[in-house]
């Protein structure tokens, strides 16, 4: 009996991009120096998938459940709750989970959704001290990684104030536009806006936002509360396809995500969920890995970072470090083993023009077993070349990726 296949999953979160004029009309992946993606591609194949569908807004939430083989317009009910996962928060049937985003406003613009990349240990205590003044029973605010927090609202059959018409804007894709503009609407919003607007004078004199402003950093002087939702029913990953995973990340969404497939976590040092997160210690965790697991998933959020924050630099340095530190490494590793296959892929696309998420197609490459050459390198303007697969329903690839008889054609 051959051994159990071995898979990886390599995802540098926000990588795709359009063409840049900061990078000489190139995307970030043109731009950056990759022998090994490009390894993956011309050993493998190149190709695109579509991994948000049109009615959801473009995230990561939403396309890291098509990454992983599920279908979004049956099982996706919103970004929080795939956090309170990972954060180990039981929802129950009538509970809702929101993001408490720690971030800066200034002259009523939405200056920074990170408030500075505020650390963990500065954002716990300025969280801890709203959920005294503003937290009651039903009401809880619970601390997560850096800037992203969570509220947690605890209904019943008879409170049940949120609903699918609720509607709430992630700060990261409206940067410097005015607050106003983008404050929660529709059932239960009074109650979002309200929490919102007692918070501010909390913050505004609490001694850690002090000390930041006096070293001269970005204040974290307010909260925003969005991406709500209830705990989805997801089927478990080894049942659909008999095989263990475990996921790497630094990120509390895609940890979740990954839970909820049943996935095992692993814990990495150093791995920080932005561009200084210890890539060579992913990619070390990952190799180690596959001794016990069939799969492992390694997601790096600091493209994505990048893109945020409009610097084409660094987005191409980030790709960089993930192709020398990662999967060159993985690649490398796999070759021990008979049956394997690797892929590489962001969740969906962040353009440096816009800093904000967009819901285009973007460039995957995959390389092992079954899988013929294609010659190709990995950017966007190949993986789009005639005859290149291209998956509409992006959470069907997974199918495809574990199937050792398919060879990559279209």
């Amino acid at each position: 009996m051959p051994s159990a296949a071995k898979y990886v999953i390599v995802i540098p979160d926000g990588a795709a991009d359009e063409p840049f004029v900061g990078l000489g009309g190139r995307t970030a992946l043109q731009a950056a120096t990759i022998p090994q993606m490009d390894r993956v591609a011309s050993e493998g194949i190149v190709g695109r998938s579509r991994n948000v569908p049109d009615r959801f807004l473009p995230a990561s939430d939403v396309a890291t459940l098509s990454l992983f083989g599920y279908d979004p317009e049956e099982f996706y009910t919103g970004r929080a709750p795939l956090e309170a996962a990972a954060m180990g928060i039981a929802l129950g049937p009538d509970d809702w989970a929101i993001r408490c985003n720690l971030m800066t406003i200034q002259e009523g613009r939405l200056a920074d959704f990170t408030a500075g990349h505020i650390t963990s240990e500065e954002g716990a205590p300025l969280i801890e001290a709203i959920g005294e003044a503003l937290g009651r029973p039903g009401i809880e605010f619970r601390p997560g990684v850096s800037y992203r927090n969570l509220m947690i609202y605890r209904g019943s059959p008879d409170d049940r104030p949120f609903g699918p018409e609720t509607v709430t804007d992630p700060p990261h894709d409206h940067p410097d536009q005015p607050a106003a503009d983008h404050l929660p609407r529709g059932p239960g919003s009074e109650i979002l806006r309200d929490l919102m607007q007692r918070a501010t004078p909390i913050l505004a004199d609490h001694p850690v936002n002090r000390d930041r402003i006096a070293n001269g950093k970005k204040p974290a002087n307010a909260i925003w509360l969005w991406g709500q939702g209830r705990a989805p029913v997801v089927p478990k990953f080894e049942e659909l396809h008999g095989i263990r995973g475990a996921i790497i990340s630094a990120v509390d969404l895609v940890r979740g995500t990954g839970q909820l497939a049943g996935w095992s976590r692993i814990e990495v040092p150093g791995a920080t969920g932005y561009l200084d997160t210890d890539y060579a210690a992913k990619g070390r965790a990952a190799i180690e890995a596959l001794d016990e697991f069939d799969l492992v998933c390694v997601h790096v959020e600091a493209p994505d970072e990048a893109s945020h924050e409009g610097r084409a630099d660094a987005k191409v340095e980030a790709i960089e470090r993930i192709d020398a530190a990662i999967v060159g490494p993985v690649l490398d590793a796999l070759q021990r083993f008979d049956r394997w296959r690797i892929f590489v892929s962001p969740d969906h696309s962040t353009l440096l023009r816009t800093r904000a998420h967009d819901r285009a197609p973007v460039a995957w490459a995959m390389a092992g077993t079954g899988l013929s050459a294609s010659g190709a390198s990995y950017n966007e303007v190949e993986a789009a070349g005639p005859g290149r697969p291209f998956f509409d329903r992006g959470f069907q690839i997974m199918k495809r990726f574990l199937d050792l008889g398919w060879d990559g054609r279209a």
